[in-house]
């Protein structure tokens, strides 16, 4: 049985080397195997990856048991000793940088450059989750007239659950698995079955780290979920993934009155004014934003919204650069083989591509007008050109009506509609017209009245001249369906914690 090396020092472990070829549930600080296993497929090649586990229902009542036994001492450790094995542990990521990006490109699908960069970021947003530290609050001080201080205190909560989605599974699951345990809580992790490798090794690595119990991880098939947000050991559950089942997560989770943090989809809209520097630039700029990772990305561009008086130069450049975009097999110029590294690579899943592929159809149907991409919406010959996968070209609609399939719905995939506008309030209007409210931006070279435009979008993460930008100390969160509560900055280590009000009489 593969295990992982370590070089060791008088302070605990230096460097960690992992074993990429086979996987293991970790239960209690063991690798524990199941009678039965499945694999995911890699969606460039439609290759069988590796057997990981698939747990039973017995497996899930082992691991919530041992992390609410090591929830009884975890809670109590110091906050120094929690930031130092945090950081430690994101070092031993990053030593191991090659192969989880090497993985993450056979599950996941991304280019190779980008599955690095993940990783790469990853590691860096553990060691600033690691330097957060919630700390009691004075919020009344009344020992002359009451003779009491009231403090405002954040207790952990107990055992989390982490339940991570399939387009960056290594930086969600690190948010997710960083708040908990930074602040006193054991964790649970539950990968998405198109790509449970990575995450799998992830807390095959944490290990070396933390007690027996603290970090877990268990992979599965449909059943899991379900078990997890079902069960009354578990005090917390955090879900990254679709507004339909997040609702079902959500309903789970109420029966046992467990906390929930919901980070669901979104349809972000971009406002761009006549005034903007550079046209052409810009457009350039919304184009590799709407595509990258073949536009799956919750917080991607999928409506642009381009004034009148630039919309054909906006247009022609968004276009040029969009079907300029190389896309195919992750590993495609990882080798410096002469051949050009790949921007996109596959859509990750089947479901997916079927999704996408019912959209193009739509558009196809309803006669709207393609300006770039495969004008004739031919899938087979996208397909062949870049491989047997799960490939898609980027496609730009142009001013499809507000009602198109393509305007309405979260593609989550290459697809983007431009869309003309001339009235500001109008266009206010039509990019809050929908039930999701995650991310917007408004790109224009007045930044005050950027600003102000900014304020009146109704979306939890907006930006102007940019976007996708992120800060170690903002919360992420939506607003109306995109979700509830928030991750990231201090707001996201609340989501871990009950609040306490300490009373302290003279």
């Amino acid at each position: 049985m593969p295990t992982a090396t370590a070089t060791t020092t008088e302070a605990g472990p230096t460097s960690v080397l992992l074993d990429f070829t086979t996987f293991f549930n970790i239960i209690d600080g063991q690798k524990m195997t199941t009678e039965a296993t499945r694999h995911s497929t890699n969606p460039s090649t439609l290759e069988a990856n590796p057997e990981v586990p698939v747990s039973t229902e017995a497996d899930v009542d082992c691991a919530v048991q041992a992390a609410r036994t090591a929830f009884g001492t975890w809670r109590n450790v110091h906050h120094a000793q929690r930031r130092a094995a945090l950081e430690a542990y994101a070092d031993a990521l990053g030593a191991n940088l090659e192969g989880f990006a090497t993985m993450l490109t056979r599950e996941q699908g991304r280019p190779l450059a980008l599955t690095r960069m993940e990783v790469a970021t990853t590691v860096e947003r553990l060691k600033q989750t690691a330097a957060l530290e919630l700390k009691d609050e004075v919020v009344a001080d009344d020992k002359a007239s009451r003779g009491q201080t009231v403090l405002k205190r954040f207790t952990p909560i107990g055992v989390a659950c982490g339940i991570v989605p399939w387009n960056f599974p290594v930086g969600l699951a690190a948010l997710k698995l960083s708040s908990a345990v930074i602040t006193g809580n054991t964790f649970i992790m539950k990968p998405s079955p198109f790509t449970p490798c990575a995450n799998l090794k992830m807390v095959e690595l944490a290990q070396q780290f933390f007690p027996p119990g603290v970090v877990q991880c268990l992979s599965g098939d449909d059943r899991l979920g379900p078990w997890l947000t079902e069960h009354p050991g578990i005090d917390k559950v955090s879900f990254t993934g679709s507004v339909a089942t997040g609702k079902r997560v959500m309903e789970s989770c109420s029966r046992t009155l467990k906390r929930v943090t919901l980070e669901l989809g979104g349809n972000d809209a971009a406002i761009v004014f006549p005034d903007v520097d550079d046209v052409a630039k810009t457009a350039a700029t919304l184009a590799q934003s709407c595509f990258f990772n073949t536009g799956q990305i919750c917080i991607s561009i999928k409506r642009v919204y381009v004034h009148a008086d630039i919309y054909d130069a906006f247009r022609a450049a968004f276009v040029a650069t969009a079907s300029a975009l190389p896309y195919g097999d992750g590993f495609n110029g990882a080798d410096a083989d002469g051949k050009t590294a790949p921007f996109m690579g596959p859509l990750t899943t089947e479901l997916q591509y079927r999704h996408v592929q019912t959209l193009l159809a739509d558009v196809r149907d309803t006669k709207l007008d393609v300006v770039g991409g495969d004008a004739t919406l031919n899938s087979a010959t996208d397909t062949a050109a870049a491989g047997k996968g799960f490939f898609v070209r980027p496609v730009v609609v142009d001013n499809p009506p507000d009602t198109a399939r393509v305007v309405v719905e979260e593609a989550f995939g290459p697809i983007v509609p431009l869309l003309k506008w001339s009235d500001e309030a109008d266009v206010l209007r039509r990019a809050n017209d929908t039930r999701l409210g995650l991310g917007a931006s408004v790109w224009s070279g007045d930044l005050r009245h950027a600003g102000e435009v900014a304020r009146q979008l109704e979306a939890g993460n907006v930006w102007v001249n940019t976007h996708m930008m992120s800060h170690p100390s903002a919360p992420f969160g939506g607003h109306k369906w995109s979700g509830l509560g928030a991750e990231g900055g201090i707001e996201g280590l609340k989501q871990y914690c009950n609040v306490q009000a300490l009373y302290l009489a003279n």
